[in-house]
């Protein structure tokens, strides 16, 4: 037997409870992608040509390459809270939400590990 009240209990609970941190992890991840998108835009237009050799080295220098993946990892978490928010306003059956949710996460996951691995194996030049 519990001595709080009905509304102790629910206190914290509920969709209050994610909002707010959800809701800032999306614009501070919009901010990074504005920022590393604009790096990334001017970083291209620099760039001699867009043969293959000629991106190698420029994603060779570490300060691009760790970039680049911030800029990856960024925008896929930035992708799947969107699709998370889409989901869970648009699918209205529950077993359909927790598989349409599970899966967006693990299709965001798989994506951001691949892009990562692409950008490390042409900077170390495999």
């Amino acid at each position: 037997m519990s001595l709080r009240t009905p509304l102790g209990k629910a206190l914290g609970l509920g969709s209050a409870k994610d909002g707010t941190g959800h809701w800032w992890s999306q614009r501070v991840t919009a901010v990074a992608l504005a920022i590393l998108g604009l790096w990334f835009a001017i970083a291209l237009a620099s760039l001699d040509g867009f043969d293959f050799q000629t991106v190698r080295l420029w994603l060779g220098a570490p300060l691009n390459s760790i970039l680049l993946i911030i800029l990856v990892a960024t925008l896929f978490y930035h992708s799947s809270l969107g699709v998370q928010v889409v989901i869970e306003d648009y699918v209205h059956e529950d077993g359909g939400k927790v598989i349409a949710l599970v899966l967006a996460k693990f299709i965001h996951l798989f994506a951001a590990v691949v892009g990562i691995f692409a950008v490390l194996r042409i900077s170390f030049g495999a």
